[in-house]
């Protein structure tokens, strides 16, 4: 397998990379061999432009917050470990949450609550614990894209802050994010079902 097998194959890397994101081995090939696929130049790591290449992304309007959220600290690259944890956040619930049941594990990345938090992220561009008007504006154009003017736009950003704004602050926190969402199946509205 080169030196991308050798990755894979180390004992303890994997059963760690097994247990953070909730993977199973018969996934964990599936996916290193997607991320071998993605690493034309066999680097042993992915830049943004190699993330590019996921056709899963190509009709996604948010694709360019998704590839930044695999650069955290602004790196130019990312390797296979945190290739994989980035993809947890989308991997579907299998029965109950599993927090639930042992609250001496950490959640798992594919929560209903970090699920929310991932989403919020990429939302709060600005990572300042807020999603402001300005914000929600941006979010509106990439998703609506043409056949609404900004004047309209403008009108659901501030209606949507303002429904979802308990505070009266004018932004909207985590806690206000998650409380209007909490009818919506985020579940499986952020599932890739190749993740199963």
């Amino acid at each position: 397998m080169g030196s991308h097998g050798s990755h894979l194959e180390r004992e303890p890397e994997l059963n760690l990379i097994l247990e953070e994101t909730g993977f199973s081995r018969a996934n964990l090939n599936r996916l290193h061999h997607r991320f071998r696929y993605l690493d034309r130049n066999n680097k042993g790591f992915l830049s943004r432009m190699d993330l590019y290449n996921i056709k899963e992304l190509e009709q996604n309007p948010l694709a360019d917050l998704i590839i930044d959220s695999f650069f955290p600290d602004g790196g130019q690259c990312v390797d296979f470990q945190g290739f994989v944890w980035v993809l947890a956040h989308f991997r579907p619930l299998e029965g109950k949450d599993s927090a639930a049941q042992d609250p001496q594990k950490p959640e798992p990345l594919n929560s209903r609550n970090s699920k929310l938090r991932f989403a919020f992220q990429l939302y709060d561009m600005d990572s300042d614990g807020k999603i402001s008007k300005k914000e929600m504006l941006q979010i509106l154009r990439l998703m609506v894209g043409v056949g609404v003017t900004n004047e309209q736009l403008e009108i659901i950003a501030a209606r949507t802050v303002q429904e979802a704004d308990e505070d009266g602050d004018g932004a909207i926190s985590f806690v206000e994010f998650t409380k209007s969402l909490e009818k919506m199946n985020i579940e499986h509205q952020m599932s890739i079902r190749i993740l199963k």
